[in-house]
């Protein structure tokens, strides 16, 4: 179990990711920075922040981005995606995983992208 320092994962009941029998699921995360709590109102900011946080949970369980093979973006307002393709295509344009993206509402107003990923751990 991977952890972060999301107040959400002790106040709703998860993980940031789990570990299972090589594979990474890391859970829907959004731009919070959480050290200090706070996310932006920018949401490509909010986008390169969800993928910070997403690659320290795929390090802590011991992969990266490279090991990706599906990702899923959640957002509530449809404009705000292709605004933040560069951003997401810098991470996985070399990895091309599977992906969905759907509209739908997130958990506070604020939150403008979730992203959630599964990842492989790679052969020792």
């Amino acid at each position: 179990m991977v952890r972060s320092a999301s107040r959400f994962e002790d106040e709703i009941g998860y993980a940031r990711a789990v570990v299972v029998d090589g594979w990474v699921h890391v859970s829907g995360t959004t731009g919070f920075d959480y050290a200090t709590m706070t996310i932006s109102e920018d949401v490509v900011e909010q986008a390169e922040q969800c993928l910070h946080n997403i690659g320290a949970a795929l390090a802590e369980a011991g992969c990266s981005f490279s090991d990706v093979v599906r990702v899923r973006y959640l957002l509530p307002d449809r404009a705000d995606f292709e605004p933040c393709w560069p951003v997401l295509r810098g991470r996985f344009a070399a990895v091309r995983p599977a992906a969905t993206m759907l509209v739908c509402g997130l958990a506070d107003p604020r939150m403008k992208i979730e992203i959630e990923v599964d990842a492989r751990v790679p052969a020792a």
